[in-house]
C-alpha cells in the first residue's frame, strides 16, 4: 500500500470549510517520489488559470535514479476535477479570504495519485494559540 501524505500544518493554520478530491497530473518519476514519500508541502496552494485549476509550490522530490527523466520539482501541476465543480469552487474561491490548500496526497485503489483539496480561511494568531492551549489541556487530562 502506498503511503498517504499529509499535510499537517494546513489544519494548524487555516480553517477547514469544504474538502474536495481531485485528480492530478504527474510525470513518471515524480510518481515514483511520491510513492517513496518525498513530498513538501510547505506554501503549496491550488489555483485558477484561464478556467483550470493548477497546484502551485508543492515540492516532489526528484527521484534519485531518473536522471534525465526528471522534471522541475516545484512545477505547476494541472488538477482534474469535474467541471461543475471547478465552477462552484471559482465561485466561492473569488470570496475574500478562501483559498484552495493541499491537505493530503495518496493513492487510490486503481493506483491514481489523488490530492485531497480543502477550501480553508486562514486563521489569526490568536485562534491558532488558544486552539494550541486547548489541546494542551486535553493531553493532560488524558494522561490523569
Amino acid at each position: 500500500m502506498a503511503p498517504v501524505l499529509e499535510n499537517r500544518r494546513a489544519r494548524h493554520d487555516y480553517e477547514i470549510l469544504e474538502t474536495y478530491e481531485a485528480g492530478i497530473v504527474l510525470k513518471g518519476t515524480e510518481v515514483k517520489s511520491l510513492r517513496a514519500g518525498k513530498v513538501d508541502f510547505t506554501g503549496s496552494f491550488a489555483k485558477f488559470e484561464d478556467g483550470e485549476l493548477y497546484l502551485e509550490n508543492l515540492y516532489i522530490a526528484p527521484y534519485e535514479k531518473g536522471s534525465y527523466a526528471n522534471v522541475d520539482p516545484r512545477r505547476k501541476r494541472k488538477l482534474l476535477l469535474h467541471r461543475h465543480e471547478l465552477k462552484r469552487l471559482l465561485g466561492k474561491v473569488q470570496q475574500k479570504g478562501l483559498t484552495l490548500v493541499p491537505l493530503k496526497i495518496y493513492f487510490n485503489e486503481r493506483g491514481y495519485a489523488k490530492v485531497l483539496l480543502g477550501l480553508a480561511r486562514g486563521k489569526k494568531a490568536y485562534q491558532k494559540k488558544e486552539e494550541d492551549k486547548r489541546k494542551a489541556l486535553a493531553r493532560a487530562l488524558e494522561e490523569l
